[in-house]
Parts: structure tokens; C-alpha cells; sequence
């Protein structure tokens, strides 16, 4: 069978589905291109039920239609809060806070 689009990103799904937990971090830093939005929630559907998806985001899961049209982005969002146990965090960032303070930043020589 050649390598089609589809067949390739099939073999690379199957391979992360593979994983015992699959970890998206920081959905809609950047922009999401259609291709990828349509990515995620085939990913998102392939795991549904089968495997553990720990997704970090700034968003709010309310705010996903802002990454993908609305119906591609509730059918997401759905599966993905189906048995969620979500963990909200608040507060200022580690990183930035660490950084103000001069800690974990090296000094370019």
C-alpha cells in the first residue's frame, strides 16, 4: 500500500496509541491549522474509552471553538470530558515567577 496522507498519519496514531497515556501540552498556545484540529479530534476519537489523554490548554474546554469549527470542537470537547478528571491550576506562572527572581536563568557570557 503506498503512503498516502491518510495511511501515514493512520500508522502515527496507531503508533501513540500505543502509549499507556498520551500527553498534549499547551493546546491553543499557537494557532491551529485545520489540518491539525482535524488531527486532534481523530486522535482524541481513536483513544475515546481506550486510552488515558492528559491535555494541558490556557483555555477553557468552553473556548476550544476558538482552535476548530464549533461542531468539530464539541465533539472533542465531549469525549474528552467523559470520564475527565480535570485538574484547574491557578495562579502565576512557576517559570516566570523563577525567572523575576533570577533563579534557572543563566547569564549569557
Amino acid at each position: 500500500m503506498g503512503s498516502t496522507p491518510a495511511h501515514t498519519s493512520g500508522t502515527t496514531q496507531d503508533r501513540v496509541l500505543r502509549a499507556d497515556v498520551v500527553v498534549v501540552d499547551d493546546i491553543g498556545l499557537l494557532p491551529v491549522a485545520a489540518d491539525a484540529a482535524e488531527g486532534l479530534y481523530r486522535l482524541v476519537d481513536a483513544a475515546y474509552e481506550k486510552r488515558s489523554i492528559a491535555i494541558s490548554s490556557n483555555l477553557h474546554p468552553s473556548g476550544f471553538d476558538e482552535l476548530m469549527p464549533k461542531t468539530l470542537a464539541t465533539a472533542t470537547v465531549d469525549r474528552l470530558l467523559h470520564h475527565a478528571h480535570i485538574c484547574q491550576t491557578s495562579g502565576d506562572s512557576v517559570r516566570l515567577t523563577q525567572a523575576l527572581a533570577g533563579q534557572g536563568v543563566s547569564p549569557l557570557t
